[in-house]
């Protein structure tokens, strides 16, 4: 009798163990598509076309190192417009909220362009500075703000893609 109810206490804590805690599911919203276009529209992310950024490096400006390649990837979207996927990689620095339930941080990235002159002349690399803002809650960690070169480009909407287009 009593392995019978050891069994049912045991059974009746396993179940109440593997229930779901929706709750506590924190939604994560990092990704960045940054599309490199002229005031015209015109997509400079093509490869080895004249006019286009045909090397590009991103650097963690708040690493430890100075040294600190972030990664990123060159896609092609449907509209065949081509455009720099970023996911994570760059430090995250604590810019505001502590303990709160409502925290900012931030990450700075040094974006080295190259542009292809001619077919055998190249620019010198321009740099410049990528600013990216994170909300984080208990249950949202997102992108919040985009600053490049000290310039608001972009605002998180909810439920959408977080599109960023910089304009050269």
């Amino acid at each position: 009798m009593k392995n019978l109810l050891f069994g049912i206490l045991l059974g009746c804590f396993a179940l109440m163990g593997c229930r779901s805690d929706e709750d506590s599911i924190q939604k994560i919203d990092q990704i960045i598509n940054f599309y490199i276009q002229d005031a015209n529209g015109k997509d400079l992310l093509i490869p080895d076309s004249i006019g286009s950024f045909t090397t590009i490096s991103m650097n963690d400006v708040l690493a430890s190192t100075d040294v600190a390649n972030v990664s990123f990837s060159t896609k092609t979207a449907e509209n065949s417009k081509r455009y720099l996927e970023y996911i994570a990689g760059a430090t995250r620095q604590l810019q505001s909220g502590g303990d709160s339930e409502e925290r900012v941080y931030r990450s700075q990235i040094r974006v080295a362009l190259t542009k292809k002159l001619t077919d055998s002349t190249f620019s010198t690399p321009v740099n410049d500075t990528l600013e990216i803002l994170y909300r984080w809650t208990p249950s949202v960690f997102e992108v919040s703000k985009v600053n490049y070169n000290n310039q608001l480009i972009f605002t998180k909407m909810q439920d959408q893609p977080n599109n960023v287009t910089i304009i050269k």
